[in-house]
């Protein structure tokens, strides 16, 4: 809708993700890159599907994400790298020395930390890197500020000579507001690279030492900078108590405690120091409230400042809420609003993996075979759970190949037949492929097995250089792994289809018993959930023959989520008797026929159609 006089500016409610990508385009953003990862993977496929003045790319991971965009900037188009907290990890070696370097086009790093570990490995606290890297991070509470803050990050990016980080987290990114819509302005910094500007780019000692001075000048004019900007924003209240905080924290404490003042900084490093002191004299004692790391407490008691409550009331891990921020702070029982039904009436509904999913067959395999499996990042990491409980191990992406070639190493052939390493497709295209490279290099004798499952599932359907399609769905080149493994070295190479138990429990086998590298690829095995290719089963459904099922409870021990067990007591055709006994539901059923392959007395039976 249309707002404010003769203006034709618009309206409209956005998700903080979705206000980002926005903001990007306003921006006159030529170039995006990311690798998808909960809570970030919107921005980028935002930025595919509705904007196409953007060039966009799913980059195998992080890191080569961050380099596409900074040789954009080289050339002097404006750019962006978005990622999680933990794809920060992966992406730090090039951006700690993109500090040193500088831009010319504007340069923005989005990072979205997961307070609470909805999707993730651990927590993080983003903000650290900004004062590690030396470089300027804004942190929006709102979905208009996003847009606001992605837009403004580019004009300081080239301001200051520097990459901009953005930081978001959960509930800002996945958030709704309402956003004031404005139109795409573009840069007017010409596309080119120059060789003239050698020594800005390469890294090498001597050139590094000059940067190193720029670098700390650069901070000098910033810290002057967060004092000037302008949404870096003091509210004087009640000045008997005043909070220092910023992002979604603000929303919080000033929905419980409208009545305090309050410095809002969204300028979080580096701070306002001018602005700091004049809140101080201002107000008589000052809280700070912030989710994750003492980082804004921390700093500012080493100004010298003292901090009435801070991380001693507050909790330092996991999120925050207006309930958890008055609890710690007034004592007093935050008010919930009434919904229709409570949370302890609902049933408990754990993480599965979907029916029909060909990663269940393969752990089922795996459990049985009794190896000790190395786990990596993707839906798989669920088999830890019960009933399959099949995986030991998950770290980070592509940890699960390096560790199990370590282990191996170290136990030499009392390992062999009981160690294997597990990864998806995605993941092992992120970070897989150097450590397989390590095994065979080294003379390795472990087994690693790519569930391929053709697309990124866990975090939405996103494509990689495996699928054979770009983010905007155009065909292209798909990357063979049984190929790839045998150029780096493998040497035995074998495919499986895991919905056939009895032959990859053979093959699994015999590979980790093999004195020698391996490389076991999952085939025809489609996330059941992906539209664009299916996998093809002989049956529709199956249901159960009551008069065959003795209620032995094998085909429980794959945990596919339409069998259930009921308890009704019986006598099967052949007199055996019985206490209860499993159903499947039709109506979720998808006919993978893994709990067909289980049953050892013929009581799964196709369904009528």
């Amino acid at each position: 809708m249309p707002i404010g006089g003769n203006m034709k500016k618009e309206i409209k409610v956005m998700q903080g993700n979705s206000a980002i990508a926005r903001g990007a385009w306003e921006a006159g953003v030529r170039l995006a890159a990311a690798y998808p990862g909960t809570p970030s993977s919107e921005i980028l496929k935002e930025i595919a599907d509705n904007y196409p003045e953007i060039y966009a790319e799913w980059a195998p991971n992080e890191k080569v994400a961050v380099e596409v965009a900074s040789g954009a900037s080289i050339a002097g188009a404006r750019a962006m790298a978005s990622m999680k907290h933990v794809g920060m990890n992966v992406a730090s070696d090039p951006v700690m020395t993109l500090s040193y370097t500088g831009v010319k086009g504007g340069l923005l790093i989005v990072v979205a930390d997961d307070p609470n570990v909805h999707s993730s490995q651990n927590e993080q606290d983003s903000r650290n890197w900004a004062r590690f890297g030396k470089m300027p991070m804004l942190e929006p509470s709102d979905a208009q500020e996003c847009k606001d803050f992605t837009k403004i990050a580019f004009e300081m990016s080239e301001e200051f000579d520097t990459p901009v980080f953005l930081r978001t987290e959960t509930r800002v990114g996945h958030s709704d507001s309402p956003v004031v819509l404005e139109n795409r302005v573009e840069s007017k910094i010409p596309t080119k690279v120059d060789q003239k500007e050698a020594q800005k780019y390469t890294m090498v000692p001597i050139n590094v030492r000059v940067r190193r001075k720029v670098v700390e000048e650069r901070m000098k004019r910033l810290e002057a900078y967060a004092d000037e900007f302008k949404f870096n924003k003091m509210e004087i209240n009640d000045t008997r108590i005043g909070v220092i905080t910023s992002g979604v924290s603000y929303l919080y404490t000033k929905d419980v405690f409208p009545e305090y003042s309050y410095l809002k900084l969204g300028m979080v490093w580096p701070l306002p120091k001018k602005m700091i002191d004049e809140f101080y004299k201002k107000v008589k004692k000052v809280i700070i409230v912030e989710e994750l790391d003492p980082f804004l407490e921390t700093e500012i008691k080493a100004m010298g400042y003292k901090v009435f409550h801070g991380k001693d009331v507050i909790p330092n891990m996991y999120e925050l809420s207006p309930e958890i921020i008055e609890k710690a702070l007034k004592g007093k029982k935050y008010k919930e609003p009434e919904i229709r039904v409570k949370t302890d009436e609902l049933p408990r509904r754990p993480p599965n993996l979907c029916a029909g999913c060909s990663h269940r067959p393969l752990f089922y395999a795996l459990k049985k075979l009794g190896a000790f499996v190395f786990g990596d990042i993707g839906c798989y990491t669920l088999a830890t759970a019960p009933p399959l409980q099949a995986i030991h191990t998950t770290v980070c992406m592509g940890a699960g190949i390096g560790e199990a070639h370590g282990a191996m190493k170290v136990m030499g052939n009392e390992g062999l037949g009981k160690v294997c390493a597990v990864i998806g497709d995605s993941t092992f295209l992120h970070s897989g492929v150097t450590p397989l490279m390590d095994i065979a290099y080294n003379k390795g004798n472990s087994t690693t097995i790519i569930l391929d499952n053709r697309i990124t599932g866990m975090t939405g359907h996103q494509e990689h250089p495996g699928t054979g399609f770009t983010v905007r769905q155009e065909p292209t080149y798909a990357v063979d792994y049984a190929e790839l493994g045998k150029t780096l070295g493998i040497q035995s190479i074998r495919k499986i289809d895991p919905y056939n138990i009895k032959e990859s429990m053979e093959v699994i086998k015999e590979e980790m018993e093999k004195d020698c590298s391996s490389l076991i690829v999952c085939t025809n095995s489609p996330c059941i959930m992906l539209r664009r290719e299916k996998r093809k089963f002989e049956h529709p459904t199956y249901t159960i023959d009551e008069e065959k099922c003795r209620g032995c409870k094998a085909c429980l021990e794959i945990g596919c989520p339409p069998i259930t067990w009921i308890e009704k007591e019986g006598t099967t055709k052949d007199g055996h008797k019985r206490k209860g006994m499993v159903s499947i539901n039709k109506d979720t059923c998808v006919g993978c026929g893994v709990c067909v392959q289980i049953c050892k007395f013929d009581a799964i039976v196709p369904a009528v159609k």
